[in-house]
């Protein structure tokens, strides 16, 4: 077996520091330690800390999208679709809510503030991919605006996996199993 690249060592030393600190704790001196390198070594693979973030954040968003795609890819009717996004995006989350939290609160609150929308090579990055997301789930709903309802279902999904995680957070389980809350929206989607 290969040893790891500098750059895959930088990311997973991310993870973990944003996992166990946050985004507060996240730092290039921080990793350059955990590293054992000169912070310019970090610098190098991610000279800025959004790069670092984006070489984060779009596998996951590209992974989420196909775990998404594949799962309704044999849908037969827009409730089946539905089901199956919703199953296959909760699912996808719950199974790691350390990355649910570095990929969709994570960007928030390291978000840059700027006075106008400069142009992001990130979000450049990240159209192609909710294009796809939302694009293959609107192909199997009947709805006025197709689109509009996908983005919908998955924000949605993502607010019961964000309730989930918020309760694993606080050690303050919620009153119905992520499951239960999971199964409840589908049922109520699909209809």
């Amino acid at each position: 077996m290969s040893k790891p690249k500098t750059s895959e060592k930088i990311l997973a030393i991310a993870r973990d520091i944003l996992a166990d600190d946050g985004p507060e704790g996240l730092s290039f001196d921080a990793i350059a330690r955990e590293l054992g390198k000169s912070k310019q070594a970090v610098l190098y693979w991610y000279p800025t800390k959004r790069d670092l973030l984006a070489a984060l954040y779009l596998p996951w968003l590209r992974a989420e999208a196909q775990v998404a795609s594949s799962a309704i890819e044999a849908a037969t009717s827009p409730a089946e679709a539905v089901v199956a996004f919703v199953r296959a995006v909760a699912a996808f989350h719950l199974d790691d809510l350390s990355r649910f939290r570095m990929m969709y609160l994570v960007p928030q609150v390291t978000r840059r503030a700027t006075p106008a929308r400069a142009p992001d090579p990130v979000v450049d990055d990240v159209h192609p991919v909710t294009d796809q997301l939302y694009g293959d789930l609107a192909a199997h709903l009947d709805a006025p605006d197709p689109r509009a309802e996908a983005m919908a279902i998955h924000s949605a999904v993502l607010g019961v996996v964000l309730m989930v995680s918020l309760g694993d957070a606080l050690s303050d389980p919620l009153k119905h199993g992520a499951d239960t809350l999971v199964d409840a929206l589908a049922s109520r989607l699909a209809t």
